[in-house]
């Protein structure tokens, strides 16, 4: 892991959603508020604003401790699939929230949905019955068009077959989402600040010398890497990872991880991962159980 670059900062949390959607007032994260261990001069438990923080810190030394706000969430979720007349259920009220800066791993036996879970709160898919929200705004029954601004902007995604384009470079697979997300004349203006933020991020997971390669000269965890790089391009609040490890050998598997873990401990970057390996799972801050369509444990 020697030749991973040290990780760059991130953009200041926040989010607007405006782009498809006005809601008044602020954001579900601004305004942040902490909450303070209990000091000698300070109530058990007290809430102070940053300005008043910054004095507060440099009279008397504080444990800091911020109070986490729910980022993505699934309120009751159900799901089914119908086979001809065959009836499948597979998600039955799920309720789960993931918090700002966790690291989140979902298990379960083959079959219990957790891919179906995590396509969910992605928008890939429409839960029959329930809400997905994310950062305070309901998003599940958002129109295709703000649903591809979601995804494009503040979702990672991760698979476990990679999904690259076999007839692009490692750059060209990593700068994909922001052409997408530009208009032609928005993308030509910004290319080269674009390009050197694709750069970075395949510099980040180890590729800085694979740039004109194509997925056919790269190993599956090479691949998988370039994918993460994909996924990081645009900035995302939350990363979504659907067995990100399942495709590849143990050492590659562990790189895969260790990047997933560096950037959530350094980054904050809350991430979403599923596995059928428990060993990986309890790599992560929460593993979530599912059996039946249903949570066992959280």
């Amino acid at each position: 892991m020697s030749d991973f670059l040290p990780l760059p900062p991130r953009e200041p949390a926040g989010v607007n959603l405006s782009d498809w959607r006005r809601k008044a007032g602020t954001s579900a994260l601004a305004g942040r508020r902490y909450d303070f261990e209990q000091q000698s001069s300070l109530p058990a438990r007290a809430t102070i604003s940053l300005p008043a923080l910054n004095e507060l810190l440099a009279a008397e030394p504080v444990p800091l401790k911020p109070i986490t706000s729910e980022i993505l969430a699934a309120h009751y979720v159900q799901k089914s699939y119908r086979k001809g007349t065959l009836h499948i259920p597979v998600l039955q009220a799920v309720k789960l929230a993931i918090h700002e800066g966790e690291f989140v791993s979902i298990i379960g036996p083959s079959g219990c949905g957790k891919s179906t879970l995590l396509h969910l709160l992605a928008t890939l898919d429409s839960p029959d019955a329930g809400e997905i929200h994310f950062d305070g705004y309901r998003i599940d029954n958002l129109a295709t068009s703000g649903r591809d601004i979601l995804r494009n902007r503040y979702f990672g995604m991760v698979f476990q077959f990679y999904h690259l384009l076999p007839e692009l470079t490692m750059l060209e697979n990593v700068l994909a989402p922001a052409m997408i997300g530009h208009s032609v004349l928005g993308y030509w203006r910004q290319r080269k600040q674009l390009r050197k933020r694709a750069v970075e991020m395949l510099e980040l997971v180890g590729l800085g010398h694979r740039l004109k390669h194509k997925p056919r000269e790269l190993s599956g965890g090479e691949m998988q890497r370039t994918a993460i790089a994909r996924a990081l391009v645009s900035g995302p609040r939350v990363l979504l990872a659907d067995e990100p490890t399942g495709n590849l050998d143990k050492a590659s598997g562990d790189e895969i991880l260790s990047i997933l873990r560096r950037l959530n401990r350094e980054q904050n970057l809350t991430i979403v991962m599923v596995t059928h390996d428990g060993r990986i799972a309890a790599e992560a801050d929460r593993t979530v159980t599912l059996v039946d369509g249903r949570v066992v444990a959280a």
